[in-house]
């Protein structure tokens, strides 16, 4: 969760993607996707120009506590994922909890998660992506969003998070489908799964002061500190909510539902989403008989593939983020079978 939103970048780090052999992309900036209660919600799409017809795509949900920042705190690491590994990159944004005058919730937020990639599905192909070759990644809370939405598929209802009924409704819905119906024909798979420095376990968080003045988002923000479901939720008074928002809960057993290969990774000195919670979560996957790599990157802490140079990460995006950018793209040439 990174600690500020980026206002100092240096102008030399967003040449970044055009520099040292990168090919050219097309950026279309500022997409409006969806406009959930009249909240404007806009992304973007990056598209190599090397000539093929058409790309793998790639989806990212910026971090930020789920209180802070916008897609532009990710601007540095889609540039590079476009140009350098050849990807269609979608860059997306999606409703903080401060927003709409502090009342959004958590599910809200994942609900907006899985719209956005429900949208890409249905307009990709406009932007010369392949939407039957689509990957997602996130961190910190992003990373919660992408884990959301990979394990979160069958959960959808048209009600949403209502009485007894925990369910998502997706913020875009393609034209005559209902929730249900993308749960049924399993509308969110996704091909790979990019977790970095992820918050796995939401009820965990919860009960570690983040819905009080304790927790300094809140105030960065803006925001009075309140439950992330709403003042009359509170973990004690319905601790499934907080379950059914965590990727940590949903993990089938792969002769249930297979999920896609995952490469989890996380800094040896992220005090906020340690190396213990990522080995936790990969054991968790491997032992439901899914596929996961795990690496831990040396003197990396936490919001390391935030763009420019922060004060947080102690250092800037070329020599904090780039090695693992290039290991993503191995993940994902690989996964991809690109030739």
């Amino acid at each position: 969760m990174p600690i500020t939103r980026l206002f100092f970048v240096c102008f030399v780090f967003l040449c970044v993607p055009f520099a040292y052999g990168a090919a050219p992309i097309k950026t279309h900036s500022d997409i409006v996707w969806a406009q959930p209660e009249g909240f404007t919600l806009t992304l973007d799409i990056h598209v190599p120009e090397a000539g093929r017809d058409q790309y793998p795509v790639l989806i990212i949900y910026h971090g930020g506590g789920w209180l802070l920042n916008t897609k532009s705190i990710m601007d540095d690491m889609a540039r590079y994922m476009a140009s350098h590994g050849k990807y269609v990159v979608v860059n997306a944004n999606y409703r903080l909890l401060a927003d709409q005058n502090n009342t959004v919730t958590v599910n809200e937020i994942i609900e907006d998660a899985m719209g956005a990639l429900l949208w890409v599905k249905d307009h990709i192909a406009q932007y010369k992506g392949d939407p039957n070759k689509i990957a997602i990644t996130g961190d910190s809370a992003g990373g919660h969003l992408a884990g959301m939405v990979m394990l979160g598929g069958r959960m959808l209802e048209s009600d949403g998070y209502a009485g007894e009924s925990l369910g998502f409704n997706p913020s875009y819905l393609p034209r005559g489908m209902t929730a249900e119906k993308i749960a049924a024909n399993d509308g969110l798979k996704v091909q790979a799964v990019i977790l970095s420095y992820t918050a796995f376990d939401l009820a965990a968080i919860a009960q570690n002061n983040f819905e009080t003045e304790q927790n300094p988002f809140w105030g960065w923000a803006n925001a009075k500190p309140r439950g992330v479901f709403g003042d009359a939720v509170s973990f004690a008074t319905r601790p499934d909510f907080y379950r059914a928002a965590s990727p940590i809960n949903h993990i089938p057993q792969s002769r249930d539902y297979k999920l896609p290969p995952q490469f989890v990774h996380v800094g040896s000195e992220d005090g906020m989403t340690t190396p213990e919670l990522a080995k936790d979560y990969v054991k968790r996957i491997k032992k439901a008989g899914h596929s996961a790599t795990l690496k831990i990157y040396k003197k990396r802490g936490h919001g390391f593939l935030d763009s420019g140079c922060n004060d947080y990460t102690n250092g800037c995006f070329t020599d904090l983020a780039v090695p693992t950018l290039k290991d993503m793209i191995r993940f994902l040439d690989k996964v991809f079978a690109r030739k």
